[in-house]
């Protein structure tokens, strides 16, 4: 595991902009190769992807932005840390508003939209066979993007995907483990809540819902407590 921005792998474009420079250090943040704490030195990382130190700083910032990161004044910037306390806080509010979110949207979810989200659940099966872990929560952020999407709350949906993008990191930790596991809560909720909203189920799909974001949350306090 890399302990500095300086390690970040070789072999970028050396006509990278600020928003390809995220997506590399994103990644990084989300394999755990950038781990928390991990300083994020704004001339290392342009030497290493090979452009100027301008696209690096509004990557930088976009990533304190977007709660990957955090700036301190004259120290620089690192990749965010976050205590026990605060991560449980973010599952607290991350179920209050993905349930909001499934009333909102269950009634109003449309065939189109359910084709898009078998597609979606499929593509969760795939990744899990394969063990491929940022697929598979890939594939199930953008299932249950579709379901909130359809609530017509733009601000709610907003909020959800910026919860998920700061938890990332740790979303992994504890669907990897899933995996390894064969914890079949990692990928037995996205069938059952599509059958929920294709019958037309609201209770059923926000039960759904709060049991799938709970697992979530017990699966990363496990890990916790092993590690």
């Amino acid at each position: 595991m890399t302990t500095h921005a300086a390690e970040i792998s070789t072999g970028v474009s050396p006509t990278l902009v600020a928003d390809q420079v995220y997506e590399v250090l994103a990644g990084r943040i989300f394999t755990g190769e950038l781990h928390a704490g991990a300083r994020l030195r704004v001339r290392d990382i342009a030497g290493q992807v090979g452009t100027s130190v301008m696209p690096v700083r509004e990557a930088v910032r976009l990533l304190v932005e977007n709660g990957l990161a955090v700036s301190h004044p004259h120290r620089g910037a690192r990749v965010r840390e976050f205590t026990v306390r605060e991560l449980i806080e973010i599952y607290d509010v991350r179920a209050v508003l993905e349930i909001e979110a499934t009333r909102l949207g269950a009634p109003r979810v449309t065939d189109s939209d359910l084709a898009l989200m078998r597609e979606a659940c499929d593509r969760i099966f795939r990744a899990v066979v394969r063990e491929d872990v940022h697929d598979a929560l890939e594939a199930d952020e953008v299932l249950l993007r579709q379901l909130y999407l359809a609530g017509g709350n733009d601000v709610l949906v907003r909020t959800v995907g910026s919860l998920w993008t700061q938890c990332r990191p740790y979303k992994v930790i504890g669907a990897r483990a899933a995996i390894q596991s064969r914890d079949a809560t990692l990928w037995e909720p996205q069938p059952a809540l599509i059958g929920a909203l294709e019958e037309r189920d609201l209770d059923a799909a926000i039960a759904i819902t709060r049991r799938s974001v709970a697992s979530a949350r017990r699966r990363l306090e496990n890990q916790i407590v092993a590690h």
